[in-house]
């Protein structure tokens, strides 16, 4: 089985496999040796990440939900409210510096953190979209060969039907031979 799976391979191919990339050989070669090539890149890549790339991913995403908005966006305007009123002592008045430089601070930190898991959701993502085209390329060739064993069936069943065939020619003229052959 595995050499009628290399004679595939080689057969479609031949002249491509130097074009290959090293990750494309791979493929064939567990297409050949019938190894597995899906994998959950998620779950490996969950397991290879530090400490600080978890925080900064659960940063980026308590700061991306809705949930973090509508707090913040209901202390700016108690922090407003408040000092426009004066109904505490105005430790911040308008145009509300301490406000602004809050707002600051807290972007110049965010944004970098943001841009960390971002960045290493674009890494997964590659990781992931490589290995569909891996997985996709091995099913291209286990279709091919699936192709190869269809018209290697269709060959053979026409071989034993044209064998059928010419004995039941055989059969029938045997029989007309008989029918004119003189009677005793």
């Amino acid at each position: 089985m595995t050499e009628n799976r290399t004679e595939t391979a080689r057969r479609f191919l031949a002249r491509e496999l130097e074009k290959l990339s090293e990750a494309e050989r791979l493929v064939v070669e567990r297409f050949i040796n019938r190894g597995r090539v899906a994998r959950n890149v998620a779950r490996e890549f969950e397991e290879k990440l530090t400490f600080g790339q978890r925080v900064a991913d659960r940063f980026a995403q308590v700061i991306g939900s809705w949930r973090f908005i509508i707090i913040q966006s209901v202390m700016l305007a108690v922090w407003i409210a408040l000092n426009i009123t004066a109904y505490v002592h105005r430790w911040d008045p308008y145009p509300f510096i301490l406000l602004n430089l809050a707002m600051s601070f807290q972007a110049a930190y965010a944004a970098p953190i943001l841009m960390m898991s971002q960045n290493r959701q674009a890494e997964k993502d590659h990781l992931q979209a490589k290995n569909d085209y891996e997985v996709n390329l091995k099913a291209e060739l286990e279709i091919m060969q699936l192709h190869e064993k269809f018209n290697e069936l269709h060959d053979s069943l026409w071989v034993d039907l044209m064998r059928t065939q010419q004995r039941q020619i055989e059969m029938l003229e045997r029989l007309v031979a008989e029918n004119r052959a003189p009677k005793p």
